[in-house]
């Protein structure tokens, strides 16, 4: 049963490691193309954010099953305007004129080979990440009210393939396209669209676990059978 929106306990804590995790994901891995040799399949080529992004993933389907839609929305626009702060920011610390010395004239050219792109992986990364993350948002509370509240695995993987789906189909293309090899582009988005989704389904024990605990916690477990699935508001 639907109650009145309230204040949460737990919210604004994982909101602000959601937002840390996207800055994170976009601003230290995504640039790296790494490459790991795995027994029987040779050279796997993954991008670096792997290592945060699923985690976005994790906590957008935790909001979305304990607290609602509205409340996942909140977060992805927070992260959002962050992320472009950031970027912002990162451009301008680039473009401040550079002291004299061999230092930091390496210092300067450090920077721009990590943040000179910070741009374009970051309106890549807001345009494909806010399709993804609604999806995935969308696709778990649908799936909630079909299922009763049910089978929770089904939804989380569930939500989760559709929305890595939509996120790994944008976002590399839009970020390297011109400046990684193409084929090494889909190489890389099919390799980060298998992983994040495997990381899903291994985590799925976890997000048992932190999910019952905050049901319990904050005696919510909302159902978005009213709701208002636009992405385009801020409002809970």
């Amino acid at each position: 049963m639907n109650h009145p929106r309230r204040h949460h306990r737990y919210y604004d804590l994982i909101l602000a490691a959601f937002v840390v995790v996207l800055l994170c994901s976009n601003f230290i891995g995504a640039g790296k193309a790494a490459v790991i040799t795995l027994p029987y399949f040779g050279e796997l080529v993954f991008g670096g954010g792997i290592l945060f992004f699923p985690i976005a993933y994790f906590f957008g389907d935790i909001l979305t099953e304990v607290y609602g839609y509205a409340y996942d929305r909140r977060a992805v626009w927070a992260g959002f305007a962050a992320l472009a702060f950031a970027a912002i920011m990162a451009q301008i610390v680039i473009a401040l004129p550079v002291a004299p010395g061999a230092y930091m004239a390496n210092y300067q050219h450090g920077l721009e080979t990590v943040f000179g792109n910070s741009w374009r992986i970051a309106l890549a990364s807001m345009f494909s990440f806010w399709c993804g993350s609604f999806a995935n948002s969308f696709t778990l509370a649908k799936m909630k009210i079909w299922t009763h509240g049910r089978y929770l695995w089904m939804r989380t993987i569930g939500s989760t393939a559709v929305g890595e789906l939509v996120d790994s189909s944008l976002f590399y293309m839009l970020a390297f396209y011109g400046i990684w090899p193409t084929h090494e582009i889909f190489q890389v988005a099919l390799a980060q669209y298998a992983l994040k989704t495997s990381w899903e389904v291994l985590a799925t024990p976890l997000t048992y676990w932190i999910v019952n605990y905050l049901k319990r916690k904050e005696n919510e477990d909302y159902y978005d059978i009213h709701t208002n699935f636009t992405p385009f508001r801020v409002k809970v």
